[in-house]
């Protein structure tokens, strides 16, 4: 199954891939080396593949956890001052997305949508510190009842090229539905109250829609 994002991508790619194969079969006479190109070719196009994959992972809402948004690492679990809509401070989780992770983004938690705001910015490589404010992002705030405001921020990395973000404010939306996609290499943070209770840990693993990041006490 593969997100919507990328329907253009993979025809353009599936085209592109069977016409260069093609190709290769009319100008290439050496056996091994048309092997071997064709071969890269198709490694491309599955690597393609992969990056747009949506697996499903449906969820029974509960209003007392935040699940992961994304699939990756956590990278930073620390207080920080956020300046753009708190101006407090804040905890902070972030996970960090390689190419090879599933990059489709999913709503954290259910609740009404307060803010969300598009920022153009750098492509600093995503674990940089300075990238969660100079990067290319998008900011999104979840009033939940039991959390109240959460903020989640989608951040470009150095591959990254657009962000997808189908948060809009005014919107009820409901904990693990898409919440958009961001192309190519990413992060995500998550800003909860100060004294929230994690249940990660530094370098951990996190499944978008499986591994609880904090849960009310």
């Amino acid at each position: 199954m593969f997100h919507k994002e990328g329907t253009k991508i993979i025809f353009y790619s599936l085209v592109t891939t069977v016409a260069i194969i093609v190709l290769f079969d009319y100008l290439i006479t050496v056996e091994w080396l048309r092997m071997t190109l064709s071969s890269i070719i198709l490694i491309l196009l599955i690597l393609v593949l992969q990056f747009f994959r949506n697996p499903n992972r449906s969820v029974t809402p509960k209003e007392d956890i935040i699940l992961a948004p994304v699939d990756g690492k956590v990278v930073v679990i620390e207080e920080v001052y956020e300046p753009e809509y708190f101006k407090d401070k804040r905890l902070m989780v972030s996970i960090f997305m390689s190419p090879i992770n599933v990059h489709v983004t999913r709503y954290g938690l259910s609740g009404l949508v307060k803010y969300s705001q598009y920022h153009a910015g750098k492509y600093l490589v995503a674990w940089h510190p300075k990238a969660s404010e100079e990067n290319e992002r998008t900011t999104v705030v979840i009033d939940n009842k039991y959390f109240g405001d959460i903020m989640y921020r989608q951040i470009a990395g150095a591959l990254a090229k657009r962000i997808v973000n189908y948060a809009k404010p005014g919107m009820q939306v409901v904990q693990g539905e898409d919440a958009g996609f961001i192309k190519f290499g990413s992060r995500v943070d998550l800003y909860l109250p100060v004294g929230t209770k994690v249940d990660v840990v530094l370098n951990q693993k996190a499944v978008g829609n499986k591994t609880v990041i904090a849960r009310k006490l």
